[in-house]
């Protein structure tokens, strides 16, 4: 038996023993986890599998051992991972720094850096937050106004972030912010991490046409923010928001592991609402569904392939593009898909506080998961936008010609 072989019946078995059976089932979004220093477990189950998985450095199992992580090989972690999957086992906890800022800051980060704010999030202690967009940017990042002037011992930040997921509930952020006017528009950029808890910080929510609401825009007024929070060099930030915009594609994907009808299996699901096909127009959803979850399948293959291909070394900035756009189109064909299967009982609405017996909780989800699917064609960067990037990034395509009625869409 190889080396592999045994790391394979290890984790096996120490899964089998440490993972709570409750938690073997698909995950409802309201049941996730999210690391930070308001930490809430629904069970006991949850809390005992989270701190069980921190324990075991498995929550960061490929970064090094000196900065929290488990210090896996590559192939280690995607055997690792394999057998979470077979085994349905829930993720730990979710923690936007692990999956986009963390990668960026073992590559870029300061050795103090490093041990300051890499090690707090392989315990699931801080919650993150990214204050990229901005109000009147459109789609050019690099549009940026939001200012951080040098004040000697800190940097004074004023202006505002919007889309920011869940910036109400993070203790910190990672931000672009401008640090030089007179620079050239991406060469004036620098990375900066804040404490949301900072004086002259406001969130303030955005409310969603699902009912629920995890953007936020949040306002900086004269908000100091320490010298050794900026991360690279000044005006150094550009590239490194380009790096950390691959690993947020890649999570973005991440994301369909969580969402309908991911928490069920899309074929049984689509059979509650129609049993046995009858009619041409049941058979066409039939083969629709079919479809569908043969798409679902050969994405999730996908990222899995690319996450070990990336932990290998090799560039996956291609594929991370063309999967971020995949998988928003996905979720879309998706959920009109389970409308048509389901009709009216598709269509149920529930206001916050009230209860609705008319339609079960699956059903109510179907109807926010539909309509949160239009946001994820904007979410870590538009469709358009991502389209863009493959055509130039990708495939090399050259810019549209004058005069062309195509209207270009500017990503760099």
């Amino acid at each position: 038996m190889s080396d592999m072989d045994l790391f394979k019946t290890e984790v096996r078995q120490w899964l089998e023993a440490n993972c709570p059976h409750s938690l073997r089932t698909p995950t409802p979004e309201n049941e996730l986890v999210w690391g930070g220093k308001n930490l809430n477990f629904m069970t006991q189950d949850m809390r005992d599998w989270f701190e069980r998985m921190r324990d075991k450095r498995w929550f960061c199992p490929g970064w090094p051992t000196e900065y929290g992580g488990g210090g896996l090989s590559a192939t280690e972690v995607n055997i690792l991972e394999k057998e979470m999957l077979r085994m349905r086992c829930r993720p730990p906890q979710i923690n936007l720094g692990i999956w986009m800022l963390g990668p960026v800051l073992l590559k870029y980060g300061t050795e103090e850096q490093k041990k300051r704010l890499l090690l707090p999030m392989t315990q699931g202690e801080v919650r993150w937050c990214q204050g990229f967009s901005e109000p009147n940017a459109g789609s050019d990042l690099a549009n940026i106004r939001t200012s951080a002037v040098d004040m000697g011992d800190h940097y004074l930040v004023n202006g505002s972030k919007i889309w920011t997921s869940y910036g109400d509930k993070s203790d910190w952020m990672y931000a672009l912010v401008r640090t030089d006017n007179n620079a050239s528009k991406h060469g004036g950029i620098s990375l900066l991490v804040l404490d949301m808890a900072s004086a002259g910080v406001t969130p303030k929510a955005i409310d969603l046409i699902s009912g629920k609401s995890s953007f936020c825009e949040v306002f900086f007024d004269n908000v100091k923010v320490p010298k050794d929070n900026l991360i690279g060099e000044v005006n150094g930030g550009w590239p490194l928001a380009k790096l950390l915009l691959q690993h947020e594609r890649s999570a973005m994907s991440k994301f369909g592991e969580f969402s309908l009808p991911n928490h069920f299996h899309l074929k049984s699901f689509v059979n509650d609402y129609m049993p046995k096909p009858h009619t041409t127009s049941e058979t066409v959803l039939n083969a629709r569904t079919v479809a569908c979850d043969m798409e679902e399948r050969i994405f999730n293959l996908t990222v899995q392939r690319m996450g070990e291909e990336a932990r290998s070394g090799k560039d996956v900035f291609s594929t991370m593009s063309i999967m971020k756009y995949a998988h928003s189109e996905q979720e879309k064909i998706k959920f009109e898909l389970l409308l048509d299967v389901m009709g009216y009982r598709a269509l149920g609405w529930q206001v916050e506080g009230k209860a609705n017996d008319s339609f079960s909780d699956q059903e109510l989800s179907v109807t926010r998961g539909w309509l949160n699917s239009f946001t994820q064609t904007i979410a870590g960067g538009s469709s358009e936008v991502q389209l863009n990037v493959i055509a130039k990034r990708v495939l090399n395509l050259p810019d549209n010609k004058a005069g062309s009625s195509v209207k270009k869409v500017t990503t760099s």
